[in-house]
């Protein structure tokens, strides 16, 4: 799961490229947007980053794992039915796992699919009261697509 406004995993291209974004570290392969891409201003603190870690980025070149992006509303959405059924406010980071476990559930529901499904509620959102406060209040917008292409797909170098 990733935030659509910067989704290296389902838009990018897997390739060299620099771990950094001055392009001065060292290369790795990997999904990237380009190392010189510059994520809109989105909630999703930790999740704002030009690539993924390679060994998550071959994993989905060998098939191992597929990857989904959320507009940060849905997420936000999903965050805020999980504070109201369990009491804990969820980072926006873990509120993308939240929105596909919702997703998958619905999905397992209409098709009558009995599964488990297990996610990593990996932090609280305490520090996103704000973002969470302009969601509440119908302030937080999700980014056009056209508004976060990478600007080169160039190799590396």
């Amino acid at each position: 799961m990733e935030p659509e406004a910067c989704a290296p995993l389902t838009y990018g291209e897997f390739r060299l490229d620099f771990a950094d974004a001055g392009g001065r570290g060292p290369g790795v392969t990997t999904y990237t947007l380009g190392h010189d891409f510059v994520p809109p201003p989105i909630h999703a603190g930790g999740l704002r980053y030009h690539g993924c870690a390679p060994i998550v980025g071959m994993m989905r070149h060998e098939g191992l794992l597929d990857a989904v992006a959320y507009p940060q509303t849905t997420v936000f959405d999903a965050g805020t039915t999980f504070a109201r059924l369990q009491g804990y406010l969820p980072a926006p980071e873990s509120a993308h796992a939240i929105r596909a476990v919702i997703d998958k559930a619905l999905e397992c529901k209409r098709t009558g699919r009995d599964a488990t499904i297990v996610f990593n509620y990996s932090g609280h959102g305490l520090l996103d009261l704000e973002a969470y406060g302009r969601y509440n209040a119908g302030l937080l917008r999700d980014v056009e697509k056209e508004d976060f292409v990478a600007p080169s797909m160039g190799a590396l170098g």
